[in-house]
């Protein structure tokens, strides 16, 4: 990156900051009249975030070609993310796959791991989109998080992300005491393509003996027949202007999901999956404001049905991609401070 692009980039991060962080009624007045759906308010500065996405006419992820829409989805995560304090980063390679592990600074060893696999529709995001997140959740919650790159689409259709998800799980496992982490003490987490992940791997898990004491989903995408659901309410209120578009959706489709695919397949969609028993505990947070609310919420449900101890949180004032906000404004960073807690009571 050139000297040039660094400047422009501290400037961009910090007007983010700053307006963000404005009083809310300040806030109000930039962000327009309250936005309300489905008896829901979006947060206010959430609300401000799209507006200044829209007065600067930023194009959204799903019309750029491909390596400009990975690139900008690096970009908007790297402001959003801001500068996350943790105790050391290193770069491993775990079954094959480029990934990172997350050392808390209060690390003494033997901690818990979290194996995370990043959202993105399978065909964007990286170790980088992710790294603020990652940092937080090893750092607050004083876990080691084992961050995996698992192949991308259209390069890799499914079932590549599934099968690099499995086996970078199964190579966490083998090599925990190597991570300096407690073999017995090992979760699975993502968001959005990296939640639908994630419950994959832990219903293969639970089939395998493997150990895992929580499943982390984040507004898991985990029913790719959406589209022929008539009671999906989200997927039609929420389907433009919050960010995650339905437009976004059918480009990551097209580019993961093959011609002939079942798109009923569990491993493509957990919702439709015999769940085993001694399936890990889960933690679902969806947000109000996502077309992903409600399958998200539907597979907590089966989850319960199954017998499986859940903990289900609607984050009302939210919108798809809260994750990766961790360095700006104050909803969306209070959101995550609260998955970063369940995490912390789930492995320790």
């Amino acid at each position: 990156m050139s000297a040039l692009a660094r400047v422009r980039d501290a400037v961009e991060r910090r007007l983010l900051v700053t307006t963000l962080g404005l009083p809310e009624a300040v806030q109000r007045r930039l962000a327009g009249a309250p936005i309300v759906l489905d008896g829901q308010q979006l947060a206010t500065d959430t609300q401000l975030l799209l507006r200044l996405k829209k007065v600067a006419r930023i194009p959204p992820a799903e019309s750029l070609p491909l390596e400009e829409a990975r690139a900008a989805t690096r970009h908007e995560a790297g402001m959003a993310g801001g500068d996350q304090p943790i105790g050391e980063v290193r770069d491993v390679t775990a079954a094959g796959m480029p990934a990172r592990l997350y050392v808390p600074t209060s690390s003494a060893g033997g901690e818990p791991l979290l194996v995370f696999f990043h959202g993105g529709g399978f065909y964007v995001g990286d170790l980088d989109t992710h790294d603020a997140p990652c940092r937080v959740l090893a750092e607050r919650a004083r876990v080691r998080v084992l961050a995996v790159d698992y192949r991308l689409a259209p390069e890799h259709p499914f079932p590549a992300a599934h099968d690099d998800a499995e086996a970078a799980y199964h190579w966490a496992c083998d090599h925990a005491r190597e991570l300096g982490a407690d073999p017995d003490r090992i979760g699975v987490g993502g968001d959005s393509a990296g939640g639908n992940l994630a419950a994959a791997t832990a219903i293969h898990a639970a089939r395998t003996g493997l150990p895992c004491r929580l499943q982390l989903l984040v507004y898991p995408a985990t029913d790719s027949a959406r589209d022929e659901d008539p009671d999906n309410r989200s997927l039609h209120l929420f389907r433009e202007g919050f960010y995650l578009s339905k437009a976004y959706m059918d480009r990551a489709n097209e580019a993961y999901v093959g011609p002939g695919t079942d798109l009923r397949d569990p491993r493509l969609s957990p919702a439709y999956a015999d769940l085993p028993e001694g399936l890990a505990p889960a933690y679902l947070c969806t947000a109000g404001f996502d077309p992903l609310r409600d399958e998200g919420e539907h597979y907590a449900r089966l989850l319960e049905k199954a017998g499986v101890p859940v903990t289900m949180r609607r984050f009302e004032d939210a919108i798809h991609g809260f994750f990766n906000v961790t360095g700006a404004g104050r909803s969306a960073p209070a959101a995550v401070a609260e998955v970063v807690e369940a995490v912390r009571a789930g492995l320790h």
